[in-house]
């Protein structure tokens, strides 16, 4: 009888142990190959005239430009089907939209779940700089880089 509880304990323990390793695994898994970045979702800049500069880069290089810039459309390699943009848009130099950041630039990121990103960001120590807000395109947040630059991350509606 001890024989038989002794291999059923043993038994059960492995199976157990088992069980918490592939959960533990498949956890690690899951957080190193969360699908962070998907692409870029806009190139934003500081110039002392933003009408001038659309105008430049419409004139000489065919951007088709509104009050925002301009949008680019494209298709996604893995679906064709679905449509995606990235925005092109240039900032009066004067502009707080880029702070904390010191620079002339902001690089927008398109990405998928942005929440759970950003609990994953918090976890990693990334600043970020306000909280999630949504619109009628799509989902936004702040953080900064580790040379203090301010970069978008966009989750859209596509």
């Amino acid at each position: 009888m001890k024989k038989t509880s002794l291999i059923a304990l043993v038994i059960t323990t492995s199976f157990l142990s088992g069980f918490a390793l592939k959960t533990a695994i498949t956890k690690q898994n899951k957080a190193t190959t969360m699908k962070k970045v998907t692409g870029i979702g806009g190139i934003f800049f500081k110039c002392k005239d933003p009408n001038k500069m659309r105008e430049w880069y419409k004139t000489h290089l065919g951007f088709d430009t509104n009050a925002y810039g301009a949008t680019f459309e494209w298709y996604e390699g893995a679906d064709s089907t679905k449509k995606g943009q990235t925005q092109w848009s240039p900032f009066a130099e004067t502009t707080k939209y880029f702070e904390p950041s010191t620079k002339d630039f902001m690089i927008n990121y398109r990405v998928e779940n942005l929440e759970a990103l950003v609990e994953e960001l918090k976890k990693e120590g990334v600043t970020v700089v306000d909280s999630v807000e949504s619109y009628d395109y799509g989902k936004f947040v702040h953080i900064l880089d580790t040379e203090g630059n301010k970069v978008e991350l966009w989750e859209p509606k596509d």
